[in-house]
């Protein structure tokens, strides 16, 4: 008799179904894992053996097949140990096969038959779901598992538990879901004396999910505006929320099984690798710029990041994917984020001070500069200075407006967006996705705009998408305004966040 365990492998954030097949013949002794499996897979046998034996059974000295189907897909992960050690009773006859077939499994054991949990449980019960199955999976698992809806959820503490449930003699109680987070605590821009330019543009950038580098001296504050970029953005709706919470599961991220609601804020120090930026690796793993799906990548001192790894980002903040190509499989992780940067001028950063004056300028500044591709700044839509305050701003009272008055504004500003696209049967949800004929329609300056923005493209040397990214900011400016037209005001404040770089 062949026993038969549905399962999960993932590419992606793309949950594939498996059938482990598992075959006691007569022969010499042997436990054999076929159908492509890493070493993570391939030492399961070790655990299995082990975690049987924990409950006072012994495999049979015979020949032992398991078969991992299809045979083409590349099998990573622990999470195979349970539907492995399954398949082995339901062979031994220790479980009935009917038991099991209306369920997937996944999960790693422990030694003593403990349930290690795993990765990407959410993925695999909306998989399961989906085909009209339950799920079994690691206690601390459940309350994750049971977020996809539907399907019946089994989260044990232990293999023995687990079969003990399935004979009748134990009862395994339903897990209960996390609650998700009420909403995380954020700084207040309220704490920003001074700089209502770069809060002008951290608004804008809000509203429209753009794109923004900011260039100051060091100590001017753009650290201190970035992290204060997710208090004014608007919450994850369910969609965006089960999305970027599936990237987490598939990451092991997900903390205590509660989806998140508030936006991804990920802030990688510039020694990143290629591979933690933009995902990659043995196990082609999501990098940051997928960990910030719809929420906010900061990269602070920009130019200390390896150039190769900055160009890495060009095509997902084109495209809001990136695509990992590797000799086994081609896996894909969503990557739609707002990229918010920050740099200093030059080197040492004083290069306008007149007091601090940088002895090496221009050149400093320029080779500085030069260490970020001219295709990265272009995918940056707005370009903001931050200078140096004076004693005079530090001593002013705090602002009048904090995040809460901005925040409002940012989500008027989404929904007139989010009404926009959908009355225009589009997946498009923020002004910054918009592009092609969408953009021509719902972005198009009147007359004295569109006269402006071609003076601007011939006089500034604007790209192609230089031009669209300028259409896309006076599209937001106009939603902030609350006005359906694009005028030439909008226009010009566009034209004026771009492009600050070239200002040495």
């Amino acid at each position: 008799m062949v026993a038969h365990i549905n399962t999960v492998a993932f590419q992606g954030i793309e949950a594939l179904d498996v059938d482990v097949q598992v075959s006691i013949s007569s022969g010499l002794p042997s436990f054999t894992i076929v159908g492509l499996p890493d070493k993570a897979v391939a030492e399961s046998r070790e655990r299995v053996r082990s975690s049987i034996g924990a409950m006072g059974l012994a495999l049979p000295p015979k020949r032992i097949t398991v078969n991992l189907a299809p045979a083409d897909i590349l099998k990573e992960g622990s999470h195979f140990d349970l539907p492995i050690a399954l398949g082995l009773l339901v062979a031994m006859d220790v479980i009935g096969v009917e038991d099991l077939g209306e369920y997937a499994a996944l999960g790693e054991l422990g030694l003593d038959g403990v349930l290690i949990p795993v990765a990407g449980v959410l993925l695999a019960a909306v998989e399961a779901n989906a085909n009209g199955l339950g799920l079994i999976c690691p206690e601390v698992n459940g309350a994750e598992a049971v977020w996809a809806g539907g399907g019946d959820v089994v989260a044990a503490g232990s293999l023995l538990a687990l079969v003990n449930h399935f004979k009748g003699s134990q009862i395994i109680s339903p897990p209960a879901p996390a609650v998700p987070e009420a909403g995380a605590t954020y700084p207040d821009l309220k704490d920003i004396k001074g700089q209502e330019t770069a809060k002008r543009a951290l608004e804008v950038a809000a509203a429209g999910g753009h794109n923004m580098l900011m260039i100051g001296p060091p100590g001017s504050g753009k650290s201190m505006l970035a992290q204060r970029l997710p208090g004014i953005l608007p919450p994850l709706d369910p969609r965006e929320a089960l999305t970027v919470s599936m990237i987490a599961s598939v990451a092991g991220l997900l903390r205590d099984g509660a989806l998140t609601l508030a936006r991804p804020f990920r802030d990688p120090h510039h020694s990143a690798s290629m591979p933690a930026l933009v995902g990659g690796g043995t196990k082609a793993k999501p990098g940051e710029a997928s960990l910030a799906h719809q929420g906010v990548l900061f990269l602070d001192e920009l130019p200390e990041f390896s150039r190769p790894v900055l160009d890495a980002l060009r095509q997902p903040a084109e495209t809001g994917q990136v695509s990992i190509a590797r000799v086994n499989a081609h896996v894909s992780y969503p990557a739609r984020f707002q990229l918010i940067a920050a740099m200093n001028p030059c080197r040492c950063g004083y290069l306008s001070d007149p007091e601090r004056i940088c002895t090496r300028a221009p050149r400093c500044a320029r080779e500085y500069q030069a260490r970020i591709s001219g295709p990265l700044y272009d995918r940056i839509d707005l370009h903001v200075e931050v200078p140096e305050l004076s004693a005079a701003d530090l001593s002013l009272p705090p602002p009048a407006e904090g995040s809460g008055e901005i925040a409002a504004r940012v989500a008027r500003a989404r929904d007139t967006q989010r009404a926009r696209y959908a009355a225009l049967d589009s997946e498009v949800r923020t002004n910054a996705e918009a592009e092609g004929k969408l953009l021509d329609k719902v972005a198009m300056p009147d007359e004295n705009g569109k006269a402006l923005l071609t003076e601007a493209v011939d006089k500034m040397k604007l790209s192609a998408r230089g031009y669209h990214r300028v259409m896309r900011v006076a599209r937001t400016l106009a939603d902030l305004q609350g006005v359906e037209g694009v005028g030439r005001i909008h226009v010009a404040e566009a034209l004026s966040y771009r492009r600050i770089h070239n200002s040495v």
